[in-house]
């Protein structure tokens, strides 16, 4: 390898670093951080839904963008948007006041995934991506250690989660990687000159694969899998918080570093077992985890609330990334890109945005003046969670040729946390 090239790869590298650090420095510890400041019910639930809103209109920002301006600067301008707009945010007391403030953020940020890939596989061959792409994940991690250590050398013994200071740092990052963005390779806008559909963006041509009876009953165990999956990815801070658990965000993103691991087993599940018994795997991992916060209430073991934490990896490796190579297989080749997208949107538009509002009424009611009791909410989860493995075991058939998957498994396996598919020409 060249020294042009590894300087390129190293780039692209920290780029992913950076962008992904950004997002999970705060918004791990947010709903911990909103309990605080006395935030809770449907005002906790329509700020925590800020990220799906702005995974629905992503596509289309990042579209335009993609047919008029070079990505490296889009990119270094929606960072720079995203500073400000995170320090905005740390300094709102308003909970109307930081939705507003977060809905744009998310305006911003939610573009970026799309636009590091493309800048990433514009520059370096497109097989080597997950070499790139798995720098999102270690910065991820990476962003527990740095709440420690911000905690630790800024405010002494103070523990930052649970405030506004993760905001604070995710500005601080945002502005870091904004500066960042002169350094990246040149990327001319791929589109330029094609004719922008919001159609495409959105990924509607790809409603035809609807008619297929399996299909739509991927889509559907999709999005309803975000009701489980979002009381822990958008509430787990606060039950941690409820718990006495003081370092949040290292402690969650002990998730994020088992899915490192995890995604080196993923393709070789897919085409041992097949798809449909892979993403059930990762379904099997979501009821372990409501199945272990339920054990750990009741018999007072805390070493369950670990276990739960550790299946993250799991959870998303085998049934999100599987069903990312489901819909690869599925689609035909002209709709292929949409039909990403289209899952993206249901699952981590739709599906997040109907699951966070589910799970903050199911809160609610069981919320009184001693806090929350967390048990009934873990049995509702846990029983929805289950219902959902048996319709996926008993009516879900595997349709897809599993020597037709090890290609899609290889590439799906780089995807390490949502991302927002659009066109990038």
């Amino acid at each position: 390898m060249d020294k042009a090239s590894t300087s390129v790869r190293i780039r692209l590298s920290i780029m992913m670093f950076l962008q992904y650090m950004m997002l999970a420095v705060w918004s791990v510890p947010l709903a911990a951080y909103l309990t605080n400041m006395g935030v809770e019910g449907m005002y906790k639930a329509t700020i925590l839904s800020s990220m799906a809103l702005g995974c629905l209109v992503a596509p289309i920002i990042c579209m335009i963008a993609d047919r008029h301006f070079a990505s490296q600067k889009v990119l270094t301008v929606l960072n720079f948007g995203c500073a400000v707009l995170f320090l905005l945010a740390a300094r709102q007391t308003n909970p109307m006041g930081l939705f507003v403030i977060l809905l744009l953020a998310m305006f911003c940020y939610m573009p970026t995934w799309s636009l590091t890939n493309a800048i990433a596989m514009a520059n370096y061959p497109s097989e080597k991506f997950p070499q790139i792409r798995v720098f999102g994940s270690i910065g991820w991690v990476a962003s527990g250690v740095f709440s420690f250590v911000a905690g630790w050398k800024m405010f002494g013994e103070k523990m930052i989660d649970g405030t506004s200071i993760p905001l604070m740092c995710g500005a601080a990052t945002a502005l870091v990687t904004a500066f960042f963005g002169f350094a990246l390779p040149n990327t001319p806008p791929p589109g330029k000159g094609k004719e922008a559909s919001i159609m495409d963006a959105l990924g509607l041509r790809a409603l035809t694969l609807l008619k297929d009876r399996n299909f739509l009953l991927f889509i559907l165990v999709s999005m309803f899998v975000m009701i489980p999956f979002t009381m822990y990815w958008s509430y787990g801070s606060q039950f941690l918080q409820d718990q006495g658990f003081e370092k949040i965000t290292i402690t969650m993103n002990w998730g994020q570093f088992v899915e490192m691991f995890v995604m080196l087993l993923v393709p070789i599940a897919l085409v041992r077992f097949g798809v449909k018994w892979a993403m059930a795997v990762g379904l099997i991992a979501l009821l372990v985890r409501y199945v272990a916060f339920l054990g750990g209430g009741m018999y007072d073991q805390t070493t369950l609330y670990y276990l739960a934490i550790l299946v993250h990896g799991i959870i998303f490796g085998f049934f999100f990334v599987g069903g990312q190579v489901y819909v690869d297989k599925k689609a035909p080749p002209e709709i292929r890109a949409q039909a990403q997208g289209l899952i993206v949107l249901i699952c981590f538009g739709v599906g997040m945005f109907i699951g966070n509002f589910f799970n903050g009424r199911l809160i609610e009611i069981y919320t009184t003046e001693a806090g929350v009791s967390w048990n009934p909410i873990w049995i509702i989860t846990m029983i929805i969670s289950a219902v959902l493995l048996g319709v996926f075991c008993f009516v879900f058939k595997e349709d897809v040729p599993r020597d037709n998957v090890k290609q899609a498994a290889q590439a799906a396996s780089a995807e390490q946390e949502p991302e927002v598919q659009t066109d990038i020409g």
